[in-house]
């Protein structure tokens, strides 16, 4: 088995060396930017003087340092022939590497597909995630194997798609706690506090996630879009207009990306899909 390191024992780090050491690869040990890691909170992981002794001791490395840093990382790291360095960013493809392919070793990405609120968080939900990876072979295999023993799909990335693979993350993730956000904004115009209105708003979210789960898009849409329900639409962005205007552009947007979905669904035909997007684009 593979001896496992890690240069940074941040969430991702943490998790995954404490995930990957339960599936009985051999873990060596952690470096640390400072003295207060949370690796130390959630196991007794090995923690390193420096990212060369991790580098020194570790067949593959795992570079879990913030995005910005990972390029100067590896530029200051000592490699060697046959050694294998991975990051896991989602957005930044294996250019960044580039110093340690130079060395002679192999370089790849490992991208868990989830969010990380914390370790605890992390180590809990990222078994069974999709794994973003960006590698040849045979390190490309050593990831598959990696993702598979984690109980979790993989996608092959090429460098090219990195971007768009992390844009859409953030749309399914980072954007999805915005949009509960205006939710509860909006309940805030009838005296409903965020708290209140979350907790209110959360079975209809986690019903609308089982929907795109169990039937799939577009059969899972459902509302007055769905329905080609231009009156609706139209009291909706009254409302907005009248109690929350820094909302209404945001809803025309997103309503006019509905549309399309909707159609496919084909629960509308085309004359409804443009009265409704008429509707929409109405200043």
């Amino acid at each position: 088995m593979l001896k496992v390191g890690f240069i940074g024992a941040g969430t991702v780090g943490t998790a995954l060396a404490v995930l990957l050491n339960s599936k009985g690869y051999s873990f060596v040990g952690a470096s640390r930017k400072t003295k207060n890691t949370k690796a130390g909170s959630v196991s007794n992981l090995r923690i390193l003087e420096n990212n060369q002794q991790v580098a020194d001791a570790a067949d593959l490395v795992f570079i879990t340092t913030p995005d910005d840093a990972i390029a100067r990382v590896a530029a200051e790291v000592q490699w060697r022939a046959g050694q294998n360095v991975v990051h896991c960013s989602g957005a930044d493809s294996v250019d960044i590497l580039e110093p340690a392919r130079q060395a002679g070793a192999l370089v790849g990405g490992f991208h868990p597909l989830q969010t990380f609120a914390g370790v605890e968080r992390a180590i809990e939900n990222i078994p069974g995630s999709t794994f973003g990876i960006e590698a040849e072979e045979p390190l490309l295999t050593t990831l598959k194997e990696m993702a598979a023993a984690l109980g979790g799909n993989w996608i092959k990335l090429a460098a090219a798609d990195k971007v768009a693979y992390h844009a859409a993350a953030v749309f399914a993730c980072n954007y999805l706690v915005t949009l509960v956000k205006m939710a509860t904004d909006l309940w805030q115009t009838f005296s409903i506090p965020t708290d209140q209105a979350t907790q209110a708003l959360l079975p209809l979210i986690k019903g609308t996630l089982h929907n795109i789960d169990t039937i799939g898009i577009p059969d899972c849409l459902t509302g007055p879009i769905a329905r080609g329900d231009t009156g609706t639409v139209s009291k909706h962005l009254k409302a907005l207009r009248d109690s929350a205007p820094a909302l209404l552009s945001s809803y025309k947007e997103l309503g006019l990306q509905t549309v399309p979905v909707a159609l496919a669904k084909g629960k509308i035909n085309e004359k409804q899909a443009k009265e409704l997007q008429a509707v929409l684009k109405t200043s």
